[in-house]
């Protein structure tokens, strides 16, 4: 088989979560652990840093990984969904792997795959984990797909863990409130391995130290240990004030990661990097300046409040959740525009009243859907919408959707493009 054909016999042959939901969800870990035996078990043979969390493991992975990267550490880089080529999912120091490695790693694979019929996102785990082992990687940032107790990442032991957050996404999965979604990311918690929380609550608190405290594993809150003081957009960089609390120091960083929701992962990607610090990684303040403006760059991060053109201005964004979109309206508040252009569209299996519900009602919707089996029809998120008070025409992808808004836009008019990852995925140019 050739890539084309390799990847094709991945998507029709294994269940795959982006595509059918729930049905392709395993809630154990027998098949990753047996994959991974069959491999010599790559996952012992390189440190890592395991990231869950409902928002944001996805921006603190690959600040994380540009930093390491840029302290001249070879690092691997484990994420999910990809937007485009399904090789963005594996990367070491930026760099996708190669097609020969996905089309060799498949057919020595096969007859084990036919075997105990992984989902597709186990098969994936153990080809990063066997790729980063080949390539001999100094560490590797792994980052959950779904949960985190019994997300297939989670067999490694990692030299640090960290959750970002917790929201209420995948509650048919993963349960219906805070607590439990709490319970599940805090799987990732191992003996002895210090955690780092990104964002707590008093829902949540109590769940982290209780795991931190059963597993004797150091944990630190980065509410604890720095605090934003202001931030400001300076030539298309986001500029974070950040006081240090142990040192009382205040600190200026500069990102290219604009969304104002990252002013949190950074300062959890900088509290990270002290834990790494201390265990012995050899990173310096220049690194961290450098990697934080050139995070885009350097990792091949798309998707986060991605400027796309100006003029009218484009924006896209991979919130689909309450708590996502809350932070792209907390953005919105920050800029000025003439008149906003919404393009959405979501899966079936969000939350798509409450989404909606969030939405201003006083900007031009042009509902659409990717092109999934998981994807609402637009026409349904249309009627839905219109329940909410939000007005627009449905479009059957999202070209057409952008073109229409392009058409109906001004010059100093803003379009934003939100909802899903697969959506997202398929703007033409991202």
């Amino acid at each position: 088989m050739n890539y084309q054909q390799t990847l094709a016999y991945l998507l029709e042959q294994l269940p795959m979560f982006s595509k059918t939901g729930s049905d392709a969800y395993k809630a154990n870990l027998a098949n990753t652990i047996f994959l991974c035996n069959e491999l010599n078990n790559p996952q012992l043979k390189f440190p890592s840093v395991h990231i869950a969390g409902t928002n944001g493991k996805g921006s603190v992975s690959h600040t994380l990984a540009a930093i390491l990267q840029t302290a001249g550490y070879k690092t691997g880089l484990y994420t999910s969904p990809h937007l485009k080529d399904f090789r963005e999912r594996i990367k070491v120091n930026g760099i996708m792997c190669s097609e020969e490695f996905v089309v060799n790693f498949t057919s020595n694979m096969q007859q084990t795959i036919e075997k105990i019929k992984p989902s597709f996102f186990e098969i994936t785990v153990a080809m990063a984990f066997e790729y980063f082992a080949q390539q001999n990687v100094d560490i590797a940032i792994i980052e959950t797909g779904l949960g985190g107790r019994l997300d297939s990442t989670n067999i490694i032991t990692p030299q640090l863990s960290i959750i970002t957050n917790i929201g209420l996404d995948h509650i048919q999965i993963l349960g219906d409130t805070i607590e439990k979604i709490a319970w599940e990311k805090a799987g990732i918690i191992k003996n002895k391995v210090p955690v780092i929380i990104g964002e707590a609550t008093e829902e949540t608190k109590h769940v982290f130290d209780k795991v931190a405290k059963e597993k004797n594993a150091p944990i630190y809150y980065v509410q604890d240990e720095m605090q934003m003081e202001s931030f400001m957009y300076n030539n298309y960089l986001l500029q974070l004030n950040v006081l240090h609390k142990s040192t009382n120091k205040l600190q200026t960083i500069s990102t290219d990661l604009l969304g104002i929701y990252q002013t949190k992962n950074i300062l959890t990607v900088l509290t990270a990097i002290h834990q790494l610090q201390k265990l012995g990684f050899k990173i310096l303040e220049h690194h961290i300046h450098f990697a934080l403006k050139n995070v885009q760059q350097i990792a091949g991060f798309k998707g986060r409040w991605q400027l796309l053109q100006t003029n009218p201005t484009i924006i896209a964004d991979v919130a689909h959740n309450e708590d996502g979109i809350k932070q792209v309206l907390l953005h919105l508040k920050q800029i000025s525009f003439k008149n906003l252009h919404i393009i959405i569209g979501m899966v079936k299996d969000k939350d798509v009243s409450k989404v909606l519900s969030l939405l201003p009602k006083n900007a031009n919707y042009y509902f659409t859907q990717a092109q999934i089996p998981r994807a609402l029809p637009s026409i349904d998120l249309k009627n839905l919408a219109n329940t909410f008070l939000l007005k627009g025409n449905n479009y059957a992808n999202v070209t057409l959707a952008l073109h229409a808004a392009k058409n109906n836009a001004t010059t100093n008019d803003l379009i934003l493009v939100i909802g899903s990852v697969f959506l997202v995925g398929e703007i033409d140019n991202l």
